[in-house]
């Protein structure tokens, strides 16, 4: 009697779950059905989204934009392909049939028409997408005879190779999976074969993810229109604390921010702000731009604002100092950059430069004008790691001058004293520009060291080229 009761005890729970509606059963059995499928070790389901009326890779990347409600699995197909791995997301969606019509309604969205193909594998979901075919193939044993009757040009293989299959009776991809694989090797490519092994999931694929570049824009509509920069700098402040948040939550900061004022109708007013350093700290930015507000002449009052930041950047925190600046070798830290970035805000972009280190011996050649340099880790090497180093000047002379010389020495307001050994410079045959130079450390009648040299060819002669401080 013991079978009995064991049959009965094992059949209840089956009982108590067919209970309720027969739709709702319906469909609770079909959702098991699909997650029974894909209970192999490491599964995965593929959609496949033909988009054959796509009119460019930008509207192919909004749709993979809004595809990632669905899957952080995304994966470009330009030029009109898009694959989603949803083996996680079926229970979200109700299933396979949910989650169809709400990647239909994304792409209806755009206004686009595609066709879904589910499948084990992204390139046999592809395929089946690309032949019009809307299968849903959950089982990896279903997939090769599903797929057989398809034709072989959904593979999008070089026109050559399909023409010579065609020549040889292979039309379809049950026929060339057919075919001995060394002898199709041979004669068509190992890249073809090797297509074939991941259409079946003999060999797994491996897929770039799309990640969209992030990015801040907010708009704020004002109650009314306004003139006055106090009022502007009121309103921005609301999206500068918005854009803090932002770039809190992701530790990032901006180097780069534009302010956009809208008019009824005059055109936009453009105010931009460059940093010296990623920044995030919205009383900050606030302050930099009530300095390039106040330079904006508008042409009519103000309707909105957009802020914009396009390119966001890791922001790591930089350690602070026990002392302060100036105090037993306290360094500046961020304070470099605050005072970059206020006197660009004040002076203009052109008024503040910087200066580039070169790889080039010449002294006029190793360095050159550019834009302040961005923050860089900086390590401290102490002196005794550089004991060959040599001293050089912080102020060169744009142009050598040329010294008089009475028996054989330099002078300059009276006659000059060389101290030490002489350092020889030569180089610049790459361009055109070819110096041989022996320089000297020298001292005047009132003690001021200069940088003189003498030139190696002749006539030998003597020039000041800087002035130590």
């Amino acid at each position: 009697m013991s079978p009995p009761l064991r049959q009965r005890a094992d059949a209840a729970p089956e009982g108590r779950a067919l209970q309720g509606p027969a739709p709702r059963r319906a469909v609770a059995a079909a959702q098991r059905a699909q997650l029974l499928a894909l209970e192999e070790p490491q599964a995965e389901l593929w959609v496949g989204v033909h988009l054959p009326q796509l009119s460019g890779a930008r509207q192919l990347r909004r749709l993979a934009h809004l595809a990632q409600r669905f899957s952080p699995r995304v994966s470009l197909e330009p030029p009109d392909g898009l694959l989603l791995e949803v083996r996680g997301s079926l229970g979200l969606f109700a299933g396979v049939g949910g989650l169809r019509a709400a990647l239909t309604r994304a792409c209806g969205e755009l206004g686009l028409q595609g066709t879904l193909a589910f499948a084990p594998t992204p390139l046999a979901a592809l395929a089946a997408a690309r032949a019009g075919r809307e299968l849903e193939i959950l089982k990896r044993a279903e997939l090769v005879g599903v797929l057989a009757p398809l034709p072989l040009t959904v593979l999008r293989w070089p026109a050559p190779v399909v023409e010579r299959l065609k020549r040889a009776g292979v039309r379809t991809l049950g026929a060339v999976l057919r075919l001995p694989r060394a002898g199709f090797a041979r004669r068509f490519g190992v890249a073809q074969l090797a297509m074939l092994d991941r259409l079946t999931g003999r060999v797994r694929e491996v897929r770039g993810v799309f990640r969209p570049p992030e990015r801040f824009s907010r708009r704020k509509e004002l109650d009314c229109e306004a003139q006055h920069h106090a009022q502007l700098l009121g309103a921005l402040r609301v999206l500068l604390h918005e854009l803090e948040d932002f770039l809190r939550a992701r530790q990032a900061g901006v180097m780069a921010l534009e302010c956009r004022l809208l008019h009824r109708q005059a055109a936009v007013t453009a105010c931009r702000l460059q940093l010296a350093a990623p920044a995030a700290d919205a009383r900050h930015l606030g302050a930099l731009f009530a300095v390039e507000l106040s330079r904006v002449v508008l042409p009519e009052p103000v309707r909105a604002l957009e802020l914009r930041a396009a390119t966001l950047l890791a922001l790591t925190p930089a350690g602070g100092s026990l002392w302060q600046p100036g105090e037993h070798g306290g360094g500046l830290g961020s304070e470099a950059h605050a005072l970059i970035e206020r006197l660009r805000a004040r002076l203009g972009e052109g008024a503040i430069h910087g200066l580039t280190l070169l790889e080039d011996h010449r002294p006029e050649s190793s360095w050159a004008i550019g834009p302040p340099p961005a923050p860089a880790a900086r390590v401290a090497a102490p002196a005794a790691a550089v004991p060959c180093a040599r001293r050089r000047p912080l102020w060169l002379l744009g142009q050598p001058q040329a010294l008089a010389v009475r028996g054989g020495l330099p002078r300059w307001h009276g006659p000059l004293q060389l101290a030490g050994e002489p350092e020889r410079i030569e180089g610049g045959w790459w361009d055109g520009r070819d110096v041989a130079r022996d320089y000297y450390t020298a001292l005047d009648a009132h003690g001021v060291r200069l940088w003189v040299f003498r030139e190696r060819r002749p006539p030998h002669g003597w020039f000041l080229h800087g002035i130590f401080g």
